[in-house]
């Protein structure tokens, strides 16, 4: 197993305290919570830690590729994959990530906080993680999936776009549906206290 430690390319930016699931549908936002915290208060300055069963440096090229049981951690957040392409640049003998991008059963965690799709692009120039494919949200015990995630690290809020192939376990049928994609939650209820 091999370890390298990065620098993220710094930049200036805003950082949010609040947060919370953009959801493109009224229905689903009244059952959502409105101010949640998902993802949100991740430091992308952190340094990124990458751990594989093989990695190999493309100098010329500005890239590094990862495979088998990809690990990189920054700042509490971990993205586990089967495969990743990082694209950096060097200056002075570090290097800067600007973007990395996975396959291969993505799965990305913070605390109590996770993310799991086919594929992952983390831009860190922009400070957003974009996931496709399968993509299923989870905080705590509320579940939303769909085809599409983008996880905005600045501010914390995530926004889940429905699969191409449609389909709804909540209305009972999965799979394609002759409608546009859906996407589908979970959400818990507090116990009503007396």
């Amino acid at each position: 197993m091999s370890l390298w430690t990065m620098t993220p390319l710094r930049r200036t930016m805003l950082r949010s305290g609040l947060g919370g699931f953009a959801i493109g549908t009224a229905a689903l936002l009244a059952l959502a919570p409105s101010q949640a915290q998902v993802f949100g208060g991740h430091n992308s300055d952190a340094p990124v830690s990458v751990a594989a069963d093989h990695g190999e440096l493309l100098g010329r090229q500005d890239r590094a590729t990862l495979a088998g049981n990809v690990v990189i951690s920054q700042g509490g957040l971990t993205l586990r994959a089967a495969r990743t392409t990082l694209a950096f640049s060097s200056d002075a003998g570090s290097f800067k990530i600007h973007r990395l991008d996975a396959t291969g059963g993505v799965t990305v965690t913070k605390g109590d906080q996770s993310a799991s799709g086919a594929v992952a692009i983390y831009d860190f120039d922009r400070r957003i993680i974009t996931m496709a494919g399968g993509v299923v949200l989870m905080r705590g015990k509320d579940r939303l999936t769909g085809g599409r995630l983008v996880i905005d690290l600045n501010t914390g809020i995530s926004s889940v776009d429905g699969s191409p192939g449609g389909g709804s376990s909540a209305l009972g049928t999965p799979g394609n549906t002759t409608g546009g994609g859906r996407i589908t939650g979970t959400f818990t209820v507090p116990k009503k206290s007396n």
